[in-house]
C-alpha cells in the first residue's frame, strides 16, 4: 500500500499550522505531554538530563552547562526558548539549530500523533509549546547526543517539560514574573518552580531571596532530593566565583551554578574536572545577555531584560557602562506588560542620554502611549518614538547619535529579535509571530 503523501508541503505551511497552534492559547499541565511522549515511545528517556527553571538566568545556565558538557567531548541538546530570530533555534544539537527541513518533517510526523490524540476533544490537542518539546525529544534520541539541557517554558510544575527524569535539576533564581500564572508572592512562585524537583535528584540553586529558598529547600527535602547552593559553595564574595566570558556580576552567578551542576554530572560524565569546567565557561554562546557587538563601526549593546529582576541587573551593568566611558548611552527600548515597562523605564530614566521607544510586534507589548505614560515626568523630554526601520534604515547603520555614542537596545527579548533580523541578515527572516511563547 502507498504511503500517504505528507501533509504539509512545504515550511510555510508547516509554520502556518504551528502558529494555529500558538494562537489557540497556553495549555498548562503536563498530562497532554506525557501522552504525546508516550505516542512517541518516551524519546524524553533516550539521555540523561538537566532541568533548568528560574525567574531569570535558566537560558545562561542551560548554555553555560551545554557549553561545560560540549567542550568536554559530549555531544550534547540544548533545549530553550523563546527564540531570537528563528523558530530552530529553540532546539540544538552539539549548537546546531534545527533547520527548517527538519522542522517540516517534524511538523509532519508528528501532526498525524497529535490530531489522533487530539480526537476526543479540542483540549487533549498538543499545544504550540508542547509541540516543540517533542520536536526536541525526538532530536536529540536520533541525534544520539549524550545529555540534553532541558529549560522550562514557564514555571515548571504545569510546564510540559516536566515529563523529563532528571540527573539534576536546576532552580535559578526567583523574582516577580508571570504573576497571574505563577502567583503575586516570592513563596507561590517558589513553589511552582519547585515544581521540577524529582525524588532523590539533586537540586541546585542559584541566588534566591530567603523566602524563596526557604520554600523550595522544604519542598526538596519532602522529596528526599540533596540540595546545594551557590551560596552554600562560593559564598557572598564574588572573587570567589567562577569567571565566564559573559559580562556582568550575575552572569559570574550563573556560572558558579552551572559548576555545581557540571560536578554532579561528574558521575555519569567523567571528563567533567575542574579545567574542562573553566574552558566551558570562557566559551560561551548566548546571544542578547549585554552582547557587544558594532553597527558601522559603532558600539552597539544588546541586553534582554525583560521583568523586574532583570532590570536591576540592567541597572548594575548600566552605571558600570557609564563609569566607564563617561557617556550616557542613548537607549532603545520595549516591552511587554506595565508590570516589566514600569521597572525597566525606572532603571533607564537613571542611565540614558535619550530613550527611542519601539514597541515589539507582539499582542502583548506595551504602546507608544503606555510606555510615555509610565516614563514619569523626569525621563518624558528624551522619549522618542521611533522604529526598527528609522533606528536601523539598513543592515549596517544606526541612525541615531553621532560616532562616540554607544547604542543600547533592552527590554524584550523579542525586541532584540526583530532589530538582529534586520541588522544581522545571516540570521535569516525573522520569525516574531511564533516567538511568544
Amino acid at each position: 500500500m502507498a504511503s500517504l503523501p505528507p501533509r504539509f508541503a512545504d515550511y510555510a505551511a508547516a509554520t502556518e499550522y504551528l502558529y494555529a497552534l500558538k494562537t489557540a492559547g497556553v495549555k498548562f499541565g503536563v498530562d497532554r505531554m506525557r501522552s504525546f511522549a508516550a505516542a512517541l515511545g518516551h524519546p524524553e528517556r533516550n539521555c540523561p538530563v538537566v532541568h533548568l527553571a528560574g525567574t531569570n538566568g535558566k537560558g545562561s545556565v542551560s548554555a553555560m552547562v551545554e557549553s561545560i558538557l560540549r567542550h568536554a567531548g559530549y555531544k550534547t541538546g540544548l533545549y530553550t526558548s523563546p527564540h531570537l530570530v528563528k523558530l530552530g533555534e529553540r532546539v540544538q544539537a552539539n549548537r546546531r539549530i534545527l533547520s527548517e527541513g527538519e522542522i517540516l518533517r517534524y511538523t509532519n510526523e508528528l501532526a498525524l500523533v497529535a490530531e489522533r490524540l487530539g480526537a476526543e476533544g479540542p483540549d487533549d490537542h498538543p499545544s504550540f509549546f508542547e509541540f516543540m518539546t517533542a520536536m526536541a525529544f525526538l532530536q536529540f534520541a536520533r541525534e544520539q547526543v549524550d545529555a540534553a539541557v532541558i529549560e522550562v517554558g514557564l514555571g515548571g510544575r504545569l510546564d510540559a517539560t516536566n515529563v523529563v527524569e532528571p540527573e539534576v535539576t536546576v532552580i535559578t533564581s526567583i523574582g516577580f514574573d508571570h504573576l497571574e500564572q505563577l502567583g503575586d508572592t516570592l513563596a507561590k512562585i517558589a513553589a511552582e518552580k519547585a515544581g521540577i524537583v524529582k525524588a532523590g535528584r539533586p537540586l541546585v540553586l542559584g541566588r534566591l531571596p530567603v523566602e524563596a529558598e526557604e520554600v523550595i529547600r522544604a519542598i526538596a527535602a519532602e522529596r528526599g532530593a540533596p540540595v546545594v547552593g551557590v551560596r552554600d559553595e562560593f559564598g557572598e564574595d564574588l572573587a570567589r566565583y567562577p569567571h565566564t566570558n559573559l559580562e556582568g556580576d550575575y552572569q559570574r552567578w550563573n556560572a558558579a551554578t552551572a559548576t555545581l551542576v557540571a560536578r554532579l554530572l561528574r558521575t555519569k560524565f567523567a571528563r567533567l574536572d575542574a579545567d574542562a569546567i573553566a574552558h566551558g565557561l570562557q566559551h560561551v554562546a548566548w546571544p542578547g545577555r549585554w552582547e557587544r557587538t558594532t553597527i558601522g563601526g559603532r558600539p552597539l549593546i544588546l541586553d534582554a531584560s525583560h521583568n523586574p529582576e532583570g532590570a536591576t541587573v540592567l541597572d548594575a551593568n548600566l552605571a558600570r557602562l557609564v563609569a566607564r566611558t563617561g557617556r550616557k548611552p542613548i537607549v532603545v527600548a520595549g516591552a511587554l506588560g506595565e508590570f516589566r515597562a514600569r521597572a525597566l523605564l525606572e532603571v533607564i530614566a537613571r542611565h540614558a542620554k535619550e530613550v527611542h521607544l519601539i514597541p515589539p510586534h507582539q499582542a502583548r507589548a506595551c504602546t507608544y502611549e503606555e510606555l510615555e505614560r509610565l516614563a514619569g515626568p523626569e525621563l518624558r523630554d528624551r522619549l522618542h518614538r521611533a522604529t526598527i526601520e528609522s533606528v536601523f534604515p539598513s543592515e549596517q547603520r544606526c541612525a541615531l547619535g553621532g560616532p562616540d555614542d554607544i547604542i543600547v537596545v533592552t527590554g524584550s527579548i523579542y525586541l532584540l529579535g526583530e532589530i538582529l533580523a534586520r541588522i544581522d541578515p545571516q540570521h535569516g527572516a525573522g520569525e516574531g509571530r511564533l516567538q511568544d511563547f
